[in-house]
């Protein structure tokens, strides 16, 4: 538990960063990024944050739920849990959020959230939306799986028992990654295939961009 709120401090650090980032013109020049502003709306932590439906939706400590429009100014909404909200994401128009003891909740538009079923006590950290399914990963290699977002089917992984951390979609394939460095794949978001890590890793999050997988941990990982 220590070692998964480190994990959390550390991904909060640049998650306070209001996750916008923009040059002073506004272009999509070779300075884009290279300019960021602290934004703290009034939560302790934050978790997650993802952007759908000209909305970015930020998640964290206590249920809080933080909406914008721009990144800039913010506004918190209506939690219907008090639980840590360790993912969010957005995906066939509606925005999906997890976290502690199972919590998964859902909104239309940012702002109204449902409290849904799970169907598992377990924490659950991560959530992505790819090929028509949104898929959530856990504590003890737990797979939750939706299309949409009411009623979801338990896969606990059988190549892992790790905490799954992370996950993403790419190029026709989840990727999900765990505390001890436990790497999966699937097509389907229901079969998993358990890949080669280096040793010694520890991965907290996972994307897909320009063709590549990025996972990214502690120490420099």
């Amino acid at each position: 538990m220590k070692t998964l709120r480190l994990y959390g401090a550390r991904l909060l650090v640049t998650l306070l960063l209001t996750l916008v980032a923009y040059n002073a013109s506004g272009s999509s020049g070779s300075e884009a990024g290279a300019t960021w502003t602290l934004r703290v709306p009034g939560v302790d932590d934050f978790r997650s944050v993802t952007y759908g439906n000209s909305l970015f939706v930020a998640v964290g400590e206590k249920g809080a739920i933080f909406t914008s429009p721009n990144g800039l100014s913010w506004t918190q909404q209506t939690s219907p849990v008090r639980n840590v909200l360790w993912g969010v994401t957005y995906g066939n128009g509606i925005f999906v959020a997890v976290g502690q003891n199972g919590t998964i909740l859902t909104s239309p538009d940012g702002v109204r959230w449902t409290a849904q079923t799970s169907g598992t006590s377990k924490d659950l950290h991560g959530v992505t939306y790819g090929n028509g399914l949104f898929v959530v990963v856990g504590k003890d290699g737990t797979i939750l799986t939706s299309r949409n977002g009411a009623t979801w089917a338990k896969w606990t992984s059988l190549m892992s028992n790790d905490v799954l951390t992370g996950v993403t979609y790419g190029n026709g394939l989840f990727v999900a990654v765990g505390m001890v460095g436990t790497i999966l794949t699937s097509s389907d978001g229901v079969n998993w295939t358990k890949q080669t890590s280096p040793a010694g890793s520890f991965f907290s999050r996972v994307t897909y961009g320009n063709g590549t997988f990025v996972a990214v941990g502690v120490n420099g990982t």
